[in-house]
């Protein structure tokens, strides 16, 4: 049917028309991400929760039992803005600058505090530590190297290398008993060979990914 002179087309409920589903001029244009947001918060909470678990893991040198239990609670509790503050970003669009570059960070500095932490503390052997922040650093920088060229995404094996990092960590901070000794000791030395494996794994993408950009 003819619409009269004047008047509008009929909308749809996202409000496009119905003729050709073209959008209006409040949908043309995005406003900007807010730089302070949820997801931003968390990442900063992380980094801020960093200082925080260390002071409490060297409470009494490491040895009380309910520090401990303390210092656990802490590392899971920045373990757990890890987890939120990416998926409200990207489920929310808050997905920021400052949150690209953050947010790995806090993740690094989480890690690696809790890693040189219990190595300082004789609970950890250091080539554990060395080989695993050798591995997230030399990662970290390549990102940025070939970040011009594309964006590596995140793999299934660098997915189970945090998980088990983390799960290894977090049974290393709690005050468990000496059996518990050799369960920790597997799941260090699994995060060990993922995490190199992983990290291979991220050369080889890197490198495919330069040269095709480069071809």
């Amino acid at each position: 049917m003819t619409q009269p002179p004047g008047s509008s087309a009929p909308s749809s409920a996202d409000g496009s028309a119905a003729s050709g589903r073209v959008a209006g001029p409040a949908t043309a244009t995005r406003a900007p991400v807010p730089l302070v947001n949820i997801a931003n918060a968390l990442t900063v909470a992380r980094l801020v929760l960093v200082p925080v678990f260390l002071a409490v893991l060297f409470v009494d040198g490491g040895h009380a039992t309910y520090w401990r239990w303390v210092a656990f609670g802490v590392f899971a509790v920045a373990s757990l803005t890890d987890s939120f503050d990416g998926e409200f970003a990207r489920r929310w669009g808050l997905v920021t600058d400052f949150g690209k570059i953050a947010d790995p960070i806090a993740d690094k500095a989480l890690v690696g505090a809790a890693l040189v932490g219990l190595s300082v503390l004789g609970e950890l052997a250091w080539w554990v530590t060395i080989v695993i922040a050798v591995r997230e650093l030399g990662i970290t920088a390549m990102r940025f190297w070939v970040l011009r060229h594309g964006v590596i995404p995140a793999s299934r094996g660098g997915k189970l290398k945090t998980v088990l990092q983390t799960l290894a960590l977090g049974l290393a901070i709690m005050p468990l008993p000496p059996v518990a000794e050799p369960v920790v000791a597997t799941l260090f030395l699994l995060a060990v060979v993922v995490t190199v494996v992983s990290g291979l794994d991220y050369v080889a993408q890197a490198v495919r990914l330069r040269r095709a950009a480069t071809a």
